[in-house]
């Protein structure tokens, strides 16, 4: 840990009598990921356990045992409730991926009524699992964004410092909050979450078969192109013509998820999830000052891989690197500009924090229900910002672009996060 992460985590400890260490709060582990039953495991057991570390975990059922969704969506027996999805949602469009069709390495989608999906999914259980329509898969429903009303879960304490769904709630245009329905065969093929965040998934009812790749194993699955595979299980593996460095690769992590049962992916864990029955899902993307650097990283790579792709027309197009900027945000979401306005919005969200509460009052008293807005996760936030608005400035690709566009110069910005971190080390 650096010094920051020690400060923040030993006076967040101090806060909070009789926390358990990370070890104590959970008492089994599943393929080699820890199972965290007891609900006394804090905010700061998971920070400096898996947030940090970047390792994944799986939290019991009674973590969300109080939450609407898993009484009103599913049936007595544990399936899902469609009578009252039809009857609460029914009219809304919602994006249907078909498991059966690669497009690239993923499924074509379509937008279809909810009551048709679910119709089509009444349909395919009396089929025995089976239709001519293939094998549908609803994907990404922002539910929440679309019915803001209904309090159908509550976000986890541990997942609370959530920098992505914060930024994109203050711009008010989109979000990284999903909900997932679909048959006993359903599918995600291999892939590594967005910007290569966290991302954490409640199966709010069935289970789902999770097989997770530590950063870096996905080299050994890439083809001798350099592509990652379709479907990590397929026997065109074992080739290892196609797939040379695949005699390399460490097996999967492979986790049963159960019913309520939640899981946390970490950033850049690359994996494939298969649903075992009837399966309804509620999952987010998210990051925060723990990954921000590793997205930096990513988007590094992204346009690296942009420019490569058009490095012919380097010379002969007219404002070449915006054009590279303009691909890379088209096939990512976000590019250089928008990652600096990212930053800013939080760190401008942080230091009003810090001018109204000073990080140093006593804890115990400050956000006590939500860890991530407490004054020295401010301050962590904000260090971590400066570290990677400071690579921002002087990365070259950056400099090329029209930065006198912002309405922040990132150079004043990065030396007022530096006196406010100075001031605050004191």
């Amino acid at each position: 840990m650096d010094r920051e992460t020690l400060v923040f985590a030993s006076k967040f400890c101090r806060s909070r009598p009789g926390a358990q260490p990370p070890h104590e709060a959970f008492s089994r582990a599943r393929a080699g990921v820890a199972f965290i039953q007891a609900e006394s495991f804090t905010y700061l057991d998971f920070f400096r356990g898996h947030l940090l570390p970047n390792r994944p975990c799986v939290f019991s059922s009674a973590f969300t045992r109080g939450w609407g969704s898993r009484r009103s969506w599913v049936t007595p027996d544990g399936k899902p409730n469609f009578d009252h999805l039809l009857g609460r949602f029914g009219d809304a469009s919602v994006p249907v991926a078909n498991c059966n069709v690669q497009e690239y390495n993923s499924n074509p989608k379509e937008h279809i009524p909810l009551r048709e999906y679910i119709s089509y999914w009444k349909d395919y259980i009396q089929r025995d699992y089976s239709s001519p329509k293939g094998c549908l898969y609803l994907k990404d429903w922002h539910l929440c964004r679309s019915f803001p009303d209904h309090q159908v879960y509550t976000t986890p304490v541990y997942f609370s410092s959530d920098w992505l769904n914060e930024y994109w709630d203050e711009l008010a245009v989109d979000d990284y909050r999903f909900v997932y329905m679909g048959p006993k065969g359903s599918w995600t093929p291999f892939h590594a979450d967005v910007f290569h965040s966290y991302s954490w998934s409640v199966n709010i009812c069935g289970r789902k078969r999770w097989l997770l790749y530590p950063p870096g194993q996905e080299e050994n699955l890439r083809d001798y192109h350099g592509n990652l595979p379709y479907d990590v299980t397929s026997s065109a593996l074992d080739n290892i013509k196609v797939y040379p460095e695949y005699p390399k690769c460490c097996p999967a992590i492979e986790v049963i998820q159960e019913a309520g049962e939640m899981i946390f992916v970490p950033s850049g864990w690359h994996h494939q999830v298969y649903n075992l029955e009837d399966t309804i899902s509620i999952n987010h993307n998210w990051m925060n000052g723990c990954n921000v650097a590793t997205m930096w990283r990513f988007l590094q790579a992204e346009l690296l891989a942009v420019q490569q792709e058009i490095s012919e027309w380097r010379d002969a197009m007219e404002d070449w690197h915006q054009h590279c900027q303009v691909i890379m945000k088209s096939c990512t979401g976000i590019d250089y500009k928008e990652f600096y306005n990212f930053l800013k919005i939080i760190a401008e969200k942080r230091i009003s924090l810090l001018e109204k509460v000073p990080a140093t009052k006593p804890l115990e008293n400050i956000f006590s229900d939500n860890p991530g807005l407490d004054p020295h996760h401010a301050a962590f936030d904000l260090s971590r910002i400066a570290d990677v608005l400071e690579s921002l400035i002087t990365n070259p690709d950056f400099q090329k672009l029209e930065i006198g566009e912002l309405s922040l110069p990132p150079e004043d910005l990065f030396n007022h996060l530096k006196e406010i971190i100075n001031a605050a080390s004191l």
